[in-house]
């Protein structure tokens, strides 16, 4: 597919006025494909040439002012339009568009459960050609007519209100101006949960097998809904500018969501048919205030090209963690936000990868693909949180104020943000910007505390190039509560680089940098402080200060500073006492997936799988008296991932409970499973069984996920197929496949799959589009063969012109983070005795 260029689009959009889209999509043609009519209104400036975006199955007719034109001049996915002249025109473009199976386009799913057809569409970036024809570019923002035929006895949702004419034929209000990707349909026999507020139309949809969980949970999804929207317009003086709020959660969707104005598509893992915890809830109520945000940045104002993507995923990532704390009952959010989100944007600013959270070489499409990472949404929310602590919240707010209300319904760039915050500041916006926005990498803090006695004096060492206003934190033993509580005595401000040492009085027993996590940096200890975490870490009083703790242990074990052994044995000594579900989550996730599958050496496994299932039955013990469901599911989690030995989770899984709980939902049920397979404990029979218990469409992915664990040849001859060769697999099936595939228990048994990866990777990824490509790199890439040889193999296959971008892209990251796993296992290999 050619890809639109940056320059392309300039030209574009100085050429070209759109006026209006009529759009006919005729959703009763067949199983494969769909019928797409649509006719532009637009004016051009002068005389000159452009071209149309489509990607169709078949080009019917093309006419241009009535007169047509011919399909077989369609070059890929672009239909040139020669000669046109300064003024009005027409175009009508008929086709028939393919279903895709793989969430781009219009996705086409039929639920195991019950039979029933859903479509959904995801437009973003360049996929709005696979539904209708387009001038497909952000700044070319347009009215959209949408009228649609359907089955009978489905409901069609859109941007805006939509109505039923009869005979399975919808039509949708007009939507204000607004930019081709941000157009949505869904269509099927959905649930449907309607009210209003504040005289908004609300509405909650899923499929009709899932009904019974969003009902359950319908009243806090819709509380949070008000809550965010009574906040945002405290906020913002502009009201929410669309005429109808509805939220489908949808299958087999590849984001978390997407804020399509006034229909936001989540994916429908969000509405929970198993137990969670009330972190995983709170991440579900983020997601909401998260793409609300976007009604304002993102979809009222839009980027006018992609380099600007951080304007809108950072300032809706801010703003959705910022106002679920304020406006809801999770006010935890920022803790979760320490040892989740910033992480990701910490591991990707330190890869080769990396990029501006503003970049300036965003040449096309492809290109902007690639940067929706941990730096355009972690790394920019924590530049805008550190922003907000530098300027102040009110001035903050007043310049997002002047921006929306200087380009609204229109387009804007990083420099008419900067230009709305300097407005209302006397500090030197522009050149925060450049520091923060314009640069790459991970600062780093180290303190160092000099002078006697009760005249200590503090100096940071700073090893990067951005300032930052942080709190330090000084914290004492509390000698009463046996040594292990630590007090705060005081939190002082500090700007960095520093003018000069700053006096902390006497020495406390941790010294900490960036206490409150204000801003974006790895920071490390000074030995007395080290001293204290090690022995006292759990005492510390606050859990969004312990985050920043656990951070920074995660840094050094990265950078080979200290030994995975050594934070296992942290997490063995603290996590039996934490307190914070996504503290626990987070450091298990990590010492587990990271640390125990690749850190340490083969020959280190089973130790450090012993001591986090010695870790997880403690806080099973902890929690035998019911208090901390939460905290109980995630250990009994965790330990059916690290288990060794089938028996005790085996047992589980025939009584069908834990002792003392909880019960196994169909959740436990396939993570129980999925072990067994790995550990050899269980057959295709029983697999069978389980799905035939479960025959949903998150069986399906358990099914496919155990089948592929299997410690069989044929098993994984099979699953290798299916991923590799047939192109059967939807996006989530080949997902649940790929997990399941790899396993550490299993290196000899699948090491002649790894050479063969690097070539049929590069195959199905250019056969099947960006979405597989990406899938095959995060989830079929051999992460657990930690080997010069396939470092070597990786390297090899990048050295050619075979790797489409996205697949490139994620084959770059996971070879650095193979050659990091490489360099901590050398730093860190054990002494023969």
């Amino acid at each position: 597919m050619s890809v639109l260029t940056r320059d392309e689009a300039l030209s574009r959009a100085k050429l070209l006025d759109v006026h209006r889209y009529t759009i006919e999509l005729d959703l009763t043609t067949g199983d494969e494909t769909f019928e797409s009519v649509t006719v532009i209104r637009f004016a051009a400036r002068a005389n000159g040439d452009t071209f149309v975006e489509v990607r169709p199955d078949t080009l019917h007719s093309v006419t241009l002012d009535g007169e047509p034109l011919d399909p077989g001049t369609l070059d890929d996915n672009r239909l040139a339009l020669h000669g046109l002249s300064a003024g009005d025109h027409e175009l009508r473009v008929r086709a028939d568009m393919s279903y895709s199976r793989t969430g781009e386009g219009m996705h086409r799913f039929t639920d195991p459960t019950d039979g029933e057809t859903y479509l959904y569409t995801q437009l973003f970036m360049n996929d709005v050609q696979r539904v209708f024809a387009a001038f497909d570019q952000p700044d070319l923002k347009a009215v959209f007519d949408l009228s649609v035929k359907a089955p009978e006895n489905w409901t069609v949702l859109a941007n805006g209100i939509t109505e039923h004419l009869g005979e399975g034929r919808w039509k949708a209000a007009s939507t204000p101006l607004v930019s081709t990707y941000l157009v949505a349909v869904a269509a099927g026999p959905w649930h449907t949960v309607r009210t209003e507020h504040r005289g908004l139309p609300l509405g909650l949809h899923c499929r009709r097998s899932l009904a019974p969980y969003l009902d359950a949970d319908a009243d806090e999804i819709l509380d949070i809904t008000r809550a965010c929207y009574d906040r945002y317009h405290e906020k913002f003086e502009e009201p929410y500018p669309f005429d109808s709020y509805d939220q489908a959660f949808v299958p087999e969707f590849n984001a978390g969501a997407m804020e399509n104005p006034g229909l936001v598509t989540f994916r429908d893992e969000f509405v929970y048919r198993s137990a969670v915890t009330d972190t995983e809830r709170q991440t579900r109520a983020m997601v909401i205030a998260h793409e609300m945000a976007h009604m304002w940045f993102g979809d009222l104002v839009t980027l006018q090209w992609w380099d600007d993507i951080w304007l809108n995923e950072s300032f809706a990532e801010y703003m959705g963690y910022q106002t679920l704390t304020e406006a809801t009952r999770f006010d935890g959010t920022w803790t979760e936000f320490g040892v989740v989100r910033k992480p990701w944007g910490y591991d990707a600013d330190q890869r080769p990868s990396t990029h501006p959270v503003a970049p300036e070489d965003v040449d096309d499409t492809a290109s902007a693909l690639l940067n929706f990472d941990g730096i355009s949404y972690a790394k920019g929310a924590s530049a805008l949180r550190q922003l907000v602590t530098w300027l102040g919240e009110k001035d903050f707010l007043a310049g997002i104020n002047t921006h929306f209300a200087r380009h609204r319904f229109a387009n804007a760039t990083l420099a008419d943000f900067i230009d709305s915050l300097a407005a209302h500041t006397e500090r030197d916006v522009h050149a925060w910007a450049d520091a923060w926005l314009r640069t790459t990498g991970v600062d780093t803090l180290t303190p160092t505390v000099s002078g006697a006695n009760g005249d200590r004096a503090l100096t940071v060492t700073h090893h990067g190039s951005r300032p930052h206003r942080v709190a330090v934190g000084l914290y004492d033993l509390d000698l009463a509560d046996e040594g292990r509580h630590l007090t705060l005595r005081s939190r002082l401000e500090v700007d960095i680089p520093q003018s000069a040492p700053q006096p902390i009085g006497k020495r406390p027993a941790l010294l900490l940098l960036n206490d409150g996590d204000l801003t974006y940096t790895k920071i490390r200890f000074d030995p007395e402080s080290f001293e204290t975490v090690r022995a006292n870490l759990c005492g510390l009083p606050d859990p969004l200060t312990r985050a920043v703790v656990w951070n920074a242990l995660r840094d050094a074990v990265r950078d080979g500073e200290l030994a995975p052994t050594a934070y296992l044995d942290a997490a063995r000594a603290h996590l039996p006492q934490e307190t914070d579900l996504a503290l626990v989550q987070a450091v298990l996730a990590f010492a587990a997936g990271q640390i125990a599958d690749r850190y340490v050496t083969p020959e280190q496994r089973p130790a450090a799988l012993a001591a986090l299932a010695a870790l997880c039955r403690d806080l099973i013990r902890r929690t035998e008296d019911g208090d901390h469901p939460g905290l109980r599911l995630v250990a009994v989690r965790h330990y059916i991932a690290v288990a060794a030995h089938p028996d005790t989770i085996a047992a589980w899984l025939a009584d069908g409970t834990v002792p003392g709980g909880p019960e196994l939902d169909p959740d436990l049920r396939w993570r129980v499973l999925a072990r067994l397979a790995v550990l050899g404990a269980t057959d295709a029979d029983a697999i069978t069984a389980e799905l035939h218990r479960d025959p949903s469409a998150a069986g399906q992915e358990g099914a496919a996920r155990c089948r592929a664990a299997l410690p069989d040849q044929a098993a994984k001859e099979q699953a290798w197929a299916a991923m590799f060769s047939s192109d059967g697999l939807s996006n989530y099936l080949f997902n649940a496949t790929a997990q399941g595939f790899w396993q550490p228990e299993q290196a000899d048994l699948v090491s002649g799959y790894v050479p063969r990866f690097f070539e049929d990777a590069v195959a199905v990824a250019a056969r099947r589009g960006p979405a597989i490509a990406e899938a095959v790199g995060r989830w079929a890439f051999p992460a657990h063969a930690v080997d010069a040889d396939t470092l070597r193999l990786g390297e090899a296959c990048l050295a050619t012109a075979g790797p489409t971008p996205a697949l490139r892209r994620k084959l770059v990251d996971q070879l650095d983070d193979l050659t990091r796993a490489l360099r901590v296992r050398t730093a860190h290999r054990p002494t023969s005795s």
